[in-house]
């Protein structure tokens, strides 16, 4: 297992970058990473995976609330989505490579990878394999999360050497109606941690109390928590969380 650099526990993690549409600076976007980068937040992202097996930073994996364009980010190809304009701004869907160009290691970086079993299942590999390979070489702090535990398992094989955790959350059955309820049940008592060979958990935020949360810190696992959009919100969160992913305020970074 490898551990969690220091600076993820440091200044607030900006969620899918620092967006703020009335800025103009689209969530995932290369003008909301440059935002967080320039304010000295830590970064948040997500990837998908296009049509070619390229590793995009996108959230959904339908187009059609961040774009003009309908249809799942999956049946294009990365040339083809590098043309999508991103809804609201300038920018348009970029590689997971660009942007870690981009950061340069300037701030840490939190990656969250997308299931892409459709079920929090074991059919994964591709988007693992695309991350794995754009890591190689990186140098600048990161982290590895997703929701599906099979994820982390694959990147431990493909990447031991890049943090890994569990995003996790109450599986509410409103929140995750699609979800079966027997898996939602599995995965709300985290019982993966120590199988992905995880060394934090990004839990959500209303469901911090849960004992397997407290259980989890007691025995020395990092706790970030999602999603943060107030600093009497995040007070509250950070009796137990040990640092935030924020959207929608300027967070405070701590002296």
């Amino acid at each position: 297992m490898s551990p969690l650099p220091r600076g993820f526990l440091k200044a607030p993690i900006a969620h899918r970058a620092y967006h703020d549409i009335r800025a103009g600076r689209v969530e995932n976007s290369v003008s909301a990473i440059r935002a967080a980068i320039d304010a000295g937040y830590g970064i948040e992202i997500d990837l998908q995976l296009s049509k070619d097996g390229q590793a995009m930073v996108f959230h959904d994996y339908d187009l059609g609330r961040l774009t003009g364009e309908n249809g799942p980010i999956r049946g294009r190809t990365a040339k083809e989505l590098a043309q999508i304009a991103l809804a609201g701004g300038a920018d348009t869907i970029r590689t997971f490579p660009e942007m870690l160009d981009l950061i340069g290691g300037r701030v840490p970086l939190l990656v969250e990878l997308k299931d892409q079993d459709g079920a929090m299942g074991a059919n994964v590999g591709l988007l693992e394999r695309a991350t794995a390979q754009a890591l190689t070489g990186y140098t600048g702090k990161v982290a590895v999360m997703s929701f599906n535990p099979h994820s982390m398992l694959q990147m431990q094989i493909l990447a031991p050497d890049v943090p890994r955790g569990l995003t996790t959350s109450a599986y509410t059955p409103a929140d995750w109606q699609l979800l079966p309820a027997r898996t939602r049940d599995r995965l709300r008592e985290i019982p993966d941690y120590d199988s992905v060979g995880a060394c934090f958990i990004s839990h959500e935020a209303a469901d911090l109390p849960r004992p397997r949360v407290v259980d989890l810190k007691n025995r020395g696992a990092h706790v970030l928590c999602w999603t943060i959009r107030s600093a009497q919100a995040e007070a509250e969160a950070r009796k137990i969380a040990e640092n935030v992913t924020f959207e929608g305020y300027a967070a405070a970074i701590p002296a």
